[in-house]
């Protein structure tokens, strides 16, 4: 790794001398890649607030994401590979506590929350991990304990809610963020709103008692029902932001933790037997399957939108971004550095429409999962640590690994196996 420190870039120090740091809410989706949403050519389903702030914001069409959903959490806090931490499965790093994005922007100057969906730890086991990683306030279901939608089992700031009982999980972590942002404006301090959604993963299949079903209905909420409602609640923080008059002071970034699930609980039948429908997606008129949980495109290729009125422009960028990249973007929004090492590269300057070479560049993305296998890849190009060489612009799918005999090909091949270098990620002969 690399020490990376930022300098401040023009556009952004323009932002922050014209009305001060910015407030900052990142909303990460659950089990939603590209595909599903309206603004990436989805038609399945209706997602009109997010395609708004894509309509009106930066939109990203390469940002990658790990192809599950604990890695990429620990990398979008930490700004570092998962490979490098040894964090078990459901557990956060103690030595990282300290150097998270949430103690970066605290340091900074920042109130900061989180709400929705945590899985770094059994919260019952740990109730203050949340305040040692740098958050002020948070509200988070209890991960393997209960219920995140419907009736749901909470832990808020320290201590188990008693009051949820009738109410929808959504709703209460967009209320707790609201009243947040509201408190956090009154005491005039830039905010970090974080908020990681339940939505739209189906409920977890370990709790001892049955979560509750859908209000009136024998099942749980399907994964068309639970996009919806994804987008209803990306629609409700966002006027909570406008309520506040704070839109013009306040970036709201949108992305998703992995792609799209594969398929999803609809209700319990025994024991651990359980009705499931098939998941996918229509995008541009074809079928496409959930790849939650693959190293392929569906499985790692995810939505990224960034929207602050009169300071980014309405766009598209074809910028590569890796989920190290979010705490120095965060960071420089912030108006600080990062000191400690990362692999991330701040996409802050893509934001504002600089030129690719106004930024360190990011020649490839990484991601990888559980088991020893990854890649490093272009737009155009991915190279497997086994090997495995495609070119997924012409083959999503990857059903025919390339021969070197290409010149293009076999250059960016030289350029990939570099990049495994450079990182010092393990990797096999071809």
């Amino acid at each position: 790794m690399k020490r990376i420190i930022f300098p401040l870039f023009a556009c952004v120090a323009v932002a922050i001398a014209a009305q001060g740091k910015p407030n900052i809410v990142l909303i990460m989706a659950d089990d939603v890649g590209c595909e599903p949403i309206g603004a990436y050519g989805g038609e399945r389903w209706k997602t009109p607030h997010i395609d708004a702030l894509a309509k009106g914001g930066m939109k990203f069409d390469y940002c990658f994401s790990m192809p599950v959903c604990h890695p990429t959490r620990v990398c979008l806090l930490t700004g570092k590979y998962p490979f490098r931490l040894n964090s078990g499965w459901g557990s956060f790093p103690k030595a990282e506590e300290k150097n998270t994005v949430a103690q970066v922007l605290k340091k900074a100057g920042y109130a900061t929350a989180v709400a929705g969906k945590w899985q770094l730890s059994l919260m019952k086991n740990d109730l203050q991990q949340p305040a040692r990683m740098g958050f002020d306030e948070w509200s988070v279901f209890g991960w393997h304990e209960g219920a995140r939608f419907h009736e749901p089992f909470i832990y808020e700031n320290g201590r188990l809610r008693t009051d949820t009982k009738g109410k929808y999980g959504p709703d209460l972590y967009v209320d707790f963020l609201g009243e947040f942002m509201a408190k956090s404006a009154k005491a005039g301090k830039p905010f970090f709103a974080y908020y990681p959604m339940a939505l739209a993963h189906d409920v977890t299949d370990d709790i001892p008692v049955q979560v509750p079903y859908m209000p009136g209905k024998d099942r749980w909420m399907d994964y068309g029902e639970m996009i919806e409602s994804m987008d209803a609640m990306v629609g409700k923080l966002v006027a909570k932001v406008d309520q506040l008059g704070l839109r013009k002071k306040t970036i709201i970034l949108f992305t998703g933790d992995n792609g799209t699930a594969k398929r999803s609980k609809l209700r319990h039948i025994k024991g651990r037997k359980y009705e499931y429908e098939t998941v996918y997606s229509i995008r541009n008129g074809k079928r496409i399957p959930g790849g939650k949980g693959t190293l392929l495109d569906i499985g790692t290729n995810v939505p990224l939108i960034a929207n602050w009125p009169g300071y980014i422009k309405a766009g598209s960028s074809d910028a590569l971004v890796d989920f190290s990249d979010w705490l120095p973007t965060l960071a420089e929004l912030g108006a600080t550095k990062v000191s400690h090492k990362i692999d991330g590269i701040s996409f802050a300057p893509q934001l504002f429409g600089l030129p690719r070479n106004s930024r360190k560049s990011r020649s490839f993305a990484f991601s990888e999962r559980k088991g020893g296998k990854a890649w490093v890849r272009t737009k155009q190009y991915k190279l497997y640590s086994d090997g495995k060489f495609f070119d997924v612009k012409n083959d999503a799918m990857e059903k025919k690994p390339l021969k070197d005999s290409a010149l293009r090909a076999a250059e960016v091949r030289r350029n990939l196996e570099k990049a495994f270098s450079e990182i010092k990620y393990p990797t096999k002969k071809k």
